[in-house]
């Protein structure tokens, strides 16, 4: 009987551990990806000066890419507006040439966003000696993004499907239910952009984007270009709310506003995929961060912690926020998480024990559950996105460690003559990773509940494990976690790693991901090592490529980021 009770404690006590009951503060692992960043003087006249050049280099590389867009980019295959025109048509003839022009560019810009860099986090493991501001950086951001915003879509040809599924819903048809070939044909010039593998699948999106994408479709009709620019503003408009929140977010963290924008939104993920790629993950994580910002004005006070009664303000903030948020995920269900963690904030300040939890789960839960009636009954699409939401898992990504793990296995054992059972071996590691996603995410969940980490950075560490464990990870999904991170993770343990995969991830994609000759890879990216290094040797004492000699960070550290609202 003794043996039996102490079994059972060690099993609660372990348990306890496991979800991080009993975890100190200072023994939580994840915690140490943060430190409180600490102000820091303007540039001088000499650094000035140089990030007017790294500014003109981003805005150099962008400008390649937008004309080389003209060869290389996922354009329509009807509509064309520069196909068969003698100057601009010449890219598309020249596709060597072109793939050259748009892998320089890009390398160009990822080149400008990491000496941007020395500005706004410093070195490898160090402060910055001096920050550019704010508004320094908003220029910046808007001079590299404004070439993009008006060039073919680029790295994906998503936007052709979002197009066709909008279509299909103002035609009264279900896009839940059915393919652009079968709601508006093989032959129809929406259907005809689609990629094959896309052409037969439903909608896998929410109501809230096919709704939007609806009333474009009523607007723009069968004309592509204008459709395409039309959810490029979307994207846009979501960028804009990324950059809004993001430094209000980092600020309750203790994180430099500046140094947030640059990892989470000046980020060429961000350009290259949300901007130029126009995908939707951008009004995703806009309203996501947004809504989560609205939700912590309501719940935290100046000093972070917040009363334990509620006003009319703090209720009107709370509510609204949480609607934003339950919109988010009415476009990408993913972002519904983040309602668990403001509801773990919530109960903190509420009080202890299980009764504040239910009763912050049952508020928002409710509020989630009003708005997504609200979307999917008031558009008429009703909840078939619900039962679509696995639709790209037939895709086997690289970079979702369950597939890639399952694939590597597959290969293994056809290498030594047992078969190819990578199918098989898929319907074991994926759930399994979901397992464990799902595990790590209550983990998180709790660690903001119990007050070890904040909401912000909770989430972002969620998110990482979400994608990638997914089943199915594309480039820009990264950004559902490098984003939100952005704002809390400061320590080299995460920004070395994000900003090397987001530098490797941006370089190596296709600018249309479409497949090129192995010779015109080759020919294109010699051209491009050649130019790059070039450069280098040319501006080695124009640009901040070397660590500046002195002391890489203040000697007196200044008071931290305080609380913005």
């Amino acid at each position: 009987m003794v043996g039996t009770e102490g079994a059972r404690r060690s099993i609660v006590e372990w348990g306890r551990r496991a979800l991080g009951l009993d975890v100190p503060p200072a023994d939580h692992t994840i915690a140490v990806l943060h430190s409180v960043e600490s102000e820091v003087p303007g540039l001088d006249a000499r650094e000035t000066s140089q990030l007017g050049r790294i500014r003109l280099l981003g805005a150099t590389g962008t400008v390649l890419i937008g004309i080389s867009a003209l060869g290389v980019a996922a354009q329509p295959v009807l509509q064309n507006p520069v196909s068969g025109v003698r100057v601009v048509g010449v890219f598309a003839r020249w596709q060597t040439s072109s793939l050259a022009l748009s892998m320089i560019g890009t390398v160009l810009v990822v080149m400008a966003w990491l000496l941007l860099g020395r500005f706004a986090v410093g070195g490898f493991g160090s402060g910055p000696v001096h920050r550019l501001t704010r508004s320094q950086l908003d220029r910046t951001l808007l001079l590299w993004i404004l070439p993009l915003s008006v060039a073919p879509p680029l790295y994906s040809t998503d936007v052709y499907s979002y197009l066709a599924q909008s279509e299909i819903a103002k035609r009264g048809m279900d896009p839940y239910q059915v393919g652009p070939a079968q709601g508006l044909g093989v032959g129809n010039v929406l259907t005809m952009n689609v990629p094959n593998i896309w052409r037969e699948t439903p909608a896998p999106y929410g109501p809230l984007i096919l709704w939007i994408g609806r009333t474009i479709s009523h607007l723009t009709g069968d004309n592509i270009i204008i459709g395409v620019w039309a959810h490029r503003l979307l994207a846009l408009g979501g960028v804009a709310l990324i950059v809004w929140a993001l430094p209000r977010l980092s600020r309750r963290c203790g994180v430099a506003g500046v140094s947030a924008l640059w990892l989470g939104a000046a980020n060429p993920l961000v350009l290259f995929h949300l901007v130029a790629g126009v995908h939707n993950d951008a009004l995703m994580l806009g309203l996501m961060l947004a809504g989560m910002e609205f939700c912590l004005r309501a719940i935290c006070d100046d000093d972070g912690l917040g009363r334990h009664g509620f006003d009319r303000r703090e209720w009107t903030l709370l509510i609204f926020g949480a609607v934003v948020i339950a919109l988010s995920s009415t476009i990408k269900i993913t972002s519904l998480i983040t309602l668990g963690f403001v509801g773990m904030a919530l109960a903190r300040r509420w009080g202890k024990g299980l009764r504040p939890v239910l009763a912050a789960a049952g508020l928002l839960g409710v509020i989630a559950l009003a708005t997504t009636l609200f979307v999917s009954l008031a558009s008429g699409l009703g909840f078939g996105w619900l039962f679509t939401l696995n639709t790209a898992n037939v895709v086997r990504s690289w970079m979702s460690l369950p597939t890639l793990v399952g694939i590597i296995t597959g290969f293994g054992g056809v290498l030594l003559g047992l078969g190819d059972h990578t199918t098989a071996l898929l319907s074991i590691t994926r759930p399994i990773a979901l397992v464990v996603a799902a595990f790590l995410t209550l983990r998180m969940l709790i660690a903001t509940w119990t007050g070890r980490l904040p909401a912000v950075g909770a989430l972002g560490v969620s998110l990482g494990a979400i994608v990638l464990l997914y089943p199915v990870v594309q480039p820009w999904y990264l950004l559902w976690a490098i984003v939100p991170l952005a704002a809390w993770a400061t320590t080299p343990a995460f920004r070395v790693p994000a900003v090397a995969f987001s530098a490797v991830v941006s370089v190596m994609l296709m600018p249309r991901g479409a497949d090129y000759g192995v010779f015109q890879i080759i020919e294109a990216a010699v051209a491009t090592v050649v130019v790059s290094l070039s450069f280098i040797a040319l501006t080695r004492n124009l640009l901040p490529w070397r660590k500046p000699a002195g002391v890489s960070a203040p000697s007196q550290r200044a008071a931290a980021y305080g609380i913005s609202s």
